[in-house]
């Protein structure tokens, strides 16, 4: 891949080390935009739960193409663009309700729900070969998976289903088993941050960034993270026990887990614990103790990520435990949680110093310089199935990595 202005350095020739430019170079966001977020694959938009009925309707970004995903009278989610046919006029400026129709404020185009064109003011004015049903609305491909909602700006994305086939049953656990999810609320932010800084995370800065795991004497224990040949990652761990120091909370309940011995949103042989399943490029599905989160991001600039934190009970959840699921997603996780907080912190860091030496990233907690080295299998607290993401992302944009 190369631009007008730009002809990128041969990628590393290790295969743990990905290059700083393929993160500070302003010239790659729009080769990006294309050939990821408007390119052959799926990317996680919503979850059914969002569009509960007939009318409701939430607005996302991908890439650069705004998007009204709604839940049509017929039953169908679409994923209609948001912009008028007629001048393109953004149709729909708030990010969730429901409505009857979509109108255009600028000339009073309307639009069913489906996206077709119903009425247009003047339209006796217009040329006589002028047909309301030839100018709906554009659409993306929809694909729903457990209740997830995946969007493809391509006109050939993969089969959804193969191209989750490798992390369906955690995806599934993370969902609740079933993916019959209710909404609770949504956390949003903009982190100052290239969007793979924000996606590049692991399991090795947990116990070390996270003051609260040490403040609170979090028993952690075994686990692995497993990537797919198609680049999503999937990171469980099988906590030992609850933290020792809960008194230290006003509301120990916070970090208190409700979920017995056969949790709804876990894998079979989990009980406390995490399950993080990452679909590539962007997307997370995450549980911690009680907590079922779904993160939609999309990169707004080269410096900037939105990310949405949408948290969900399970339908069959009494009262008390959906209580108990609010007050623990809102206080743990999320651009504010007390187990979260500080990643913010240093993707700002990371952003501001791309330009110090050395010029690579490196990978090497988990790496082994042997035969037998696999960064596709390793401990939860290791770090190199990052690489393996990288790895993806590289063939995607078509750079060409050094031969020594």
């Amino acid at each position: 891949m190369n631009t007008p202005d730009f002809q990128p350095p041969p990628w590393p020739s290790a295969f743990n080390e990905a290059p700083k430019w393929a993160v500070e170079r302003a010239e790659i966001f729009d080769p990006e935009m294309e050939r990821i977020f408007a390119g052959p694959l799926w990317h996680l938009v919503g979850h059914r739960a969002e569009l509960d009925a007939p009318g409701r309707f939430k607005t996302v970004q991908l890439g650069r193409v705004p998007l009204i995903l709604i839940h049509g009278q017929d039953g169908v989610i679409r994923a209609l663009h948001n912009a008028c046919a007629h001048r393109g006029t953004m149709l729909e400026p708030r990010f969730r309700g429901k409505a009857r129709e979509f109108e255009c404020p600028f000339h009073r185009w309307a639009y069913s729900l489906e996206g077709t064109l119903t009425r247009c003011p003047g339209v006796k004015d217009f040329p006589g070969s002028f047909e309301l049903t030839n100018h709906g609305l554009a659409s993306a491909r929809v694909e729903e998976f457990c209740g997830l909602l995946f969007a493809s700006l391509h006109p050939d994305p993969p089969v959804l289903e193969a191209w989750l086939v490798e992390i369906a049953t955690p995806l599934r656990a993370a969902l609740g088993g079933d993916g019959r999810l209710k909404l609770l609320g949504y956390q949003k932010t903009i982190f100052e941050t290239n969007w793979k800084i924000y996606i590049d995370d692991e399991g090795y800065h947990a116990p070390l960034l996270h003051r609260a795991f040490q403040i609170l004497k979090w028993k952690g224990g075994a686990g692995s993270q497993v990537r797919s040949s198609q680049g999503h990652r999937v990171t469980e761990t099988v906590m030992e026990g609850v933290a020792d120091n809960l008194d230290l909370l006003n509301d120990p309940e916070l970090m208190r887990y409700w979920g017995g011995e056969h949790p709804r949103n876990k894998l079979p042989h989990q009980k406390a614990g995490s399950l993080l399943v990452t679909p590539w490029p962007l997307g997370a599905v995450m549980n911690h103790l009680d907590i079922i989160n779904c993160r939609f991001a999309n990169p707004l600039s080269p410096t900037q990520t939105e990310v949405h934190y949408a948290y969900f009970a399970h339908q069959d959840d009494d009262p008390e435990l959906v209580r108990h699921r609010v007050r623990q997603s809102s206080n743990l996780i999320g651009p504010s949680g007390f187990i979260s907080l500080e990643d913010g912190a240093v993707f700002g860091r990371i952003q501001k110093a791309l330009h110090a030496e050395p010029d690579r990233i490196r990978y090497l907690r988990g790496w082994q310089d042997s035969s037998e080295n696999d960064p596709w299998h390793v401990s939860h607290n290791d770090e190199v199935t990052n690489t393996v993401w990288w790895e993806t992302y590289r063939q995607t944009m078509g750079f060409e990595r050094a031969t020594s």
